[in-house]
């Protein structure tokens, strides 16, 4: 039964996941066995997830780690998941359709992924022996939160005026930076107040 036909949170196994995801028009999550269908994001979250994927990209040009956006998923344990964008320092081929090794997980949050993205989703990352940081950022307001493997886990939080290093590729970014273009509440008093 191809994967177009199922019903969000239908249980198959790994093998099979496997085998039609490759051919699914709709990417699908796989958590307990379960198969979780991905919405579209909207202009916030492709806007956060392009400025980070670039800056991340030209930063490690000419190193063996890679940047990835939406399309590479990460296998953890039995289960698989889109992070929005990951670095991968492992080599990955060119047959590969996911990572096993992410350094850092950037997941930008909406209404409908936050609780997944904060408690499910945080549990099973921080838990891959090669994360080193784990990056959660509001598209509705401004506010990122970094969780890093050297400081145990705790986050830290950075807004408007801060800046953010992202410890394990050496890459210091603005909070505005980060939010480039993006339209909310925030950053629309944030240009009005500095033009």
């Amino acid at each position: 039964m191809a994967l177009q036909q199922q019903q969000d949170g239908m249980y198959l196994s790994e093998a099979e996941y496997l085998a039609t995801e490759r051919i699914s028009e709709v990417k699908h999550e796989y958590i307990d066995g379960q198969v979780h269908a991905m919405a579209g994001a909207g202009y916030n979250h492709n806007c956060i997830s392009a400025n980070i994927l670039g800056e991340f990209r030209n930063h490690l040009k000419g190193t063996p780690c890679a940047t990835f956006m939406a399309d590479i998923k990460v296998r953890i344990g039995k289960d698989y998941v889109y992070p929005d964008v990951l670095v991968d320092c492992s080599q990955m081929s060119g047959e590969d359709y996911f990572s096993t090794s992410p350094l850092i997980i950037v997941e930008v949050l909406s209404r409908s992924t936050r609780k997944t993205d904060s408690t499910t989703k945080l549990l099973r990352y921080i838990n891959l022996p090669s994360l080193q940081e784990y990056v959660l950022i509001e598209q509705d307001i401004v506010s990122v939160q970094v969780l890093r493997k050297s400081n145990h886990w705790r986050s830290d939080y950075y807004f408007l005026g801060d800046s953010v290093t992202f410890e394990s590729i050496g890459l210091t970014l603005t909070v505005e930076e980060i939010y480039d273009r993006v339209d909310n509440a925030d950053m629309n008093e944030f240009r009005q107040q500095n033009s």
